[in-house]
């Protein structure tokens, strides 16, 4: 099998459009069934959630936990959820598997933990990485996308979209069962 690799000379969301080209691309030729999308306020979110609407694809959209900014606060706007939900997308908001407890105890008693390091571990290929790693596992937790599948996963650097993978997806439970297949898009930087 061959495939081509898109390496983008900065991260960030003038990297979306082509993204979403990649993805769109490998459902053709490889008939993928399931795309997780990273989202914060809903516009990767919403632009995924339109152009895949009509191709038979369980796009999950999955945005910061509540509270992730600021207290009491999801910065997934209304407007956003309705449009992305209307699309026929589904939209996991939950507990981020790398800003968990430790993230609490680190900050407050210094140290490290586990997660922490797998955290910065996958970031060495990339922040858009680490979180499509995470994303898959939070989704295969949420019952939203199957075990054991070839799933593509789309995370940015910051906003929008700059990294695409296909990812064997794993719950958090089996994380050592999660395998990153191929990364198709990411920032060379």
């Amino acid at each position: 099998m061959q495939k081509t690799v898109t390496y983008f000379d900065k991260p960030g969301p003038a990297n979306t459009a082509q993204c979403l080209e990649i993805v769109e691309e490998n459902i053709r030729a490889f008939h993928y069934r399931h795309v997780v999308v990273a989202s914060t306020r809903g516009n990767t979110g919403l632009l995924f959630a339109e152009n895949l609407k009509d191709k038979d694809i369980n796009l999950i959209v999955v945005t910061h936990s509540c509270g992730f900014k600021e207290p009491n606060s999801t910065e997934l706007t209304d407007k956003a959820r309705s449009a992305i939900l209307s699309a026929g997308a589904k939209i996991y908001t939950g507990t981020m598997i790398t800003h968990s407890l430790e993230t609490a105890l680190a900050k407050k008693f210094s140290g490290v933990y586990p997660t922490l390091l797998v955290a910065q571990s996958l970031r060495r290929f990339g922040e858009g990485c680490k979180v499509c790693c995470e994303m898959i596992m939070m989704a295969a937790d949420a019952g939203l996308i199957p075990e054991g599948e070839e799933v593509m996963s789309v995370a940015g650097t910051g906003y929008g979209a700059d990294t695409v993978t296909v990812i064997k997806s794993a719950a958090s439970k089996r994380f050592l069962e999660l395998k990153v297949l191929e990364i198709l898009a990411k920032p060379r930087g």
